[in-house]
């Protein structure tokens, strides 16, 4: 099995001098395709801020990030977004749906920014896949918590990224949605042959990767089979 990610002495230095704040500190990341990895941490440890370098969504300092071949940092702004949208997934803590849309057009319209025509029968498997089907019309607002981040993680799964990043995923959820919702994304990435990487601070959540990463002030301490 090959590595889809990489992450070479990766560093997010805030400040000069004493004040120097290093979120991040010369880690070494590295994923193969298929795995299941939780990123654990307390608050302020530096695992959202790793996700978010491994995303694309924020330059590290220094160091590099590898991305099926692509080292995304060596790329323009524009090239970059464009490699996010279509290689990455993003579910977050907040749903960040679109009010205004439905189920439906919230799901593709990631694609349809990209300028490409949605896959209906795949996107329908999706939907049937996470429980939502007969939900794919109405507004956010008429749906549970569950249900909005179930739209979510469709939403991430849809273009077909190579990697799926969710970042506290469970955190506005009860205890039986956040089970749940664990289950039908790590379901949803096994089904689709994708990757998935969750950063949570919740044990029982992290307990469900195939391995653990765990971060305590912006290094990695260890990196442990779970199953």
């Amino acid at each position: 099995m090959f590595l889809i990610l990489e992450g070479k002495q990766l560093c997010k230095y805030y400040g000069v001098g004493e004040s120097q704040v290093k979120a991040i500190d010369q880690i070494d990341f590295a994923v193969k395709k298929g795995e299941f990895i939780s990123i654990v941490g307390q608050s302020g440890a530096g695992k959202s801020t790793l996700m978010h370098i491994i995303g694309g969504l924020d330059a590290p300092t220094s160091g590099e990030v590898i991305i099926g071949g692509t080292s995304i940092y060596q790329l323009t702004a524009n090239q970059r977004a464009l490699f996010r949208r279509r290689e990455i997934g993003f579910v977050f803590q907040a749903f960040n749906l679109v009010p205004s849309l439905n189920v439906w057009e919230n799901i593709i319209l990631p694609i349809g920014l990209d300028g490409k025509k949605a896959d209906v029968d795949y996107i329908q498997d999706i939907l049937h896949s996470l429980g939502i089907y007969d939900k794919r019309t109405s507004l956010p607002t008429a749906l549970s918590g569950g249900q909005q981040q179930r739209v979510a993680i469709a939403r991430a799964v849809a273009a077909r990224p190579s990697i799926v990043l969710a970042d506290e995923p469970t955190g506005n959820l009860d205890s039986r949605s956040s089970g749940d919702v664990m289950d039908l994304l790590r379901l949803s990435v096994q089904k689709y042959n994708q990757t998935l990487i969750v950063v949570t601070h919740n044990d029982e959540v992290a307990r469900l990767a195939d391995r653990t990463v765990r971060v305590v002030d912006g290094s990695i301490v260890a990196a442990e089979a779970i199953r």
